[in-house]
């Protein structure tokens, strides 16, 4: 009787080495999920500084002390020369952008009406711009928030940081990010 030589793997073996990598991944993907998430999270803190920036400079340039109510509004230079004070990619035309897994937005803080900018678009005394996570859970756990204060607030709850707990420097849907 002949024996063979047989050079390869068998059905077992390959098996094996399937049921490993399939381990290994069950016990990485989880942590490359709350590594995304909290890339997002630090991206969306970014976001709201960069809101809080570029609205700080809006007033003292273009704003004549009053802030933009828009996203758009930062977006504009001021006249037919110079750029404006946040990226095309911060600007929408419609009011929310999508960055990171985070829906951004700026509003009305519900303050008193300002003077009209330099592009004679209307502006207030107050401003409220949110980061809010487009999936709950799988983009970000945290929502944030700031204010013409310039202190970026969080709240972990279901909703971006109140206004009014944001403008009282923190309280039941506000604390300060250090």
């Amino acid at each position: 009787m002949k024996v063979r030589n047989q050079k390869g793997f068998t059905l077992i073996e390959l098996l094996i080495v399937v049921a490993i990598i399939g381990i290994i991944a069950a016990i990485a993907v989880p942590g490359l999920l709350r590594a995304r998430m909290s890339g997002n999270e630090a991206s969306a803190i970014g976001s709201m500084r960069a809101v809080s920036s570029a609205n700080s400079a809006y007033s003292a340039a273009a704003g004549n002390g009053g802030y933009a109510i828009a996203l758009a509004t930062l977006g504009d230079a001021c006249g037919k020369v110079g750029q404006g004070f946040l990226p095309k990619d911060m600007t929408p035309a419609a009011g929310t952008v999508l960055k990171s897994g985070y829906d951004v937005t700026l509003a009305s803080g519900g303050a008193d009406a300002g003077p009209v900018d330099c592009n004679d678009v209307p502006t207030e005394l107050d401003y409220y711009g949110t980061a809010s996570p487009a999936q709950a859970g799988s983009t970000g756990n945290r929502f944030f928030g700031v204010s013409a204060a310039a202190t970026v607030f969080q709240n972990s709850g279901p909703a971006a940081p109140s206004y009014t707990d944001m403008a009282a420097g923190g309280g039941a849907t506000a604390t300060p990010i250090q």
